[in-house]
């Protein structure tokens, strides 16, 4: 089992600049990427951004490559979201999850934390 913690949602400005933050614990040894998701209200669950546990790649969605970061601290069990420039669009329910070996798909999902971009 692993479990996912989000935390650093709020309220921020349009062109401001916020960081998400995601705290593993349990089974982390066998998380192989973890990644970013959001749910805006009456949308689909969308990807943002995803990183390699163990090389680092990224990955992003169109929507928020070049304003978004994503970064991890493994030491830490740690997985970071810096959101700059966001938009209003950007408002959702951010969501930390993580793929384990074998899975076929991301497996655990943490609470998601919310975050509004105020125009």
């Amino acid at each position: 089992q692993v479990q996912l913690v989000e935390s650093g949602g709020g309220l921020v400005q349009a062109g401001g600049s916020l960081r998400l933050s995601c705290a593993a614990s349990g089974r982390t040894f066998d998380i192989l990427k973890m990644g970013w998701f959001r749910q805006a209200p009456g949308e689909e669950r969308e990807f943002v951004a995803a990183i390699s546990r163990n090389d680092a790649t990224t990955y992003y969605s169109a929507s928020v490559k070049g304003r978004f970061t994503i970064s991890k601290n493994n030491a830490k069990n740690e997985m970071y979201l810096q959101l700059n420039s966001p938009k209003p669009e950007d408002t959702a329910v951010y969501y930390c999850a993580s793929r384990s070996a074998g899975a076929q798909s991301y497996n655990y999902w943490g609470q998601g934390t919310q975050v509004t971009v105020s125009s």
